[in-house]
């Protein structure tokens, strides 16, 4: 029964997150990164875009993103785009979080989501997935970075597409594409 119950949750999660891009809005939250120091959404609210990647330690998709996430920082962060990564794996520990970060080159702001609480609110289901949002915290894009796990075969640059398009004062023309990747370790 209790399985039932988690594929349901699943599927209705999974459904909402199809649901919710257009129009919809993100609420403030407030969670640590791994040095202990506390951040909230609104912290970003001056920014151009900001990008919520919701990043594992553990995933080999997410890892084989690793390069990929820091070129898109270095990119956009001096055009007024803020990167925070989220991670909301129940077995990655802060300190793992944190090595992880250093042996990638992240400067962006890593959060931890201890119980899942912030991917729940989100509808994330696995890692890497990416929300972007306006100052106003409408999801203006909720998806994939691109379109395939190994670099050399992408052919939809679709969250850089919609960066750009939004920092051109355009509407995203595809606000919404297929995460994939590794399911998000939730606490229950």
């Amino acid at each position: 029964m209790k399985s039932a119950y988690k594929s349901f949750v699943l599927l209705i999660m999974f459904f909402s997150a199809v649901i919710t891009t257009s129009g919809q809005k993100a609420e403030n939250f407030k969670l640590k990164d791994y040095n202990g120091k506390e951040y909230q959404l609104s912290d970003f609210k001056d920014s151009k875009a900001i990008v919520i990647m919701f990043i594992a330690t553990q995933c080999p998709i997410s890892n084989a993103y690793n390069s990929r996430m820091v070129e898109l920082y270095n990119d956009y962060k001096d055009k007024g785009v803020s990167f925070v990564g989220i991670n909301s794996n129940k077995q990655e520990s802060v300190e793992e979080i944190k090595e992880h970060a250093k042996e990638n080159g992240f400067e962006f702001v890593i959060l931890k989501d201890e119980k899942n609480v912030i991917a729940d609110k989100f509808g994330a289901s696995v890692t890497p997935e990416i929300y972007v949002l306006n100052g106003d915290f409408e999801i203006l894009y909720h998806g994939r970075i691109d379109d395939s796990r190994k670099e050399d075969e992408v052919k939809s640059h679709d969250l850089r597409t919609a960066l750009d398009e939004i920092l051109a004062g355009k509407k995203v023309s595809n606000p919404k594409t297929k995460a994939f990747g590794c399911t998000i370790k939730r606490v229950n």
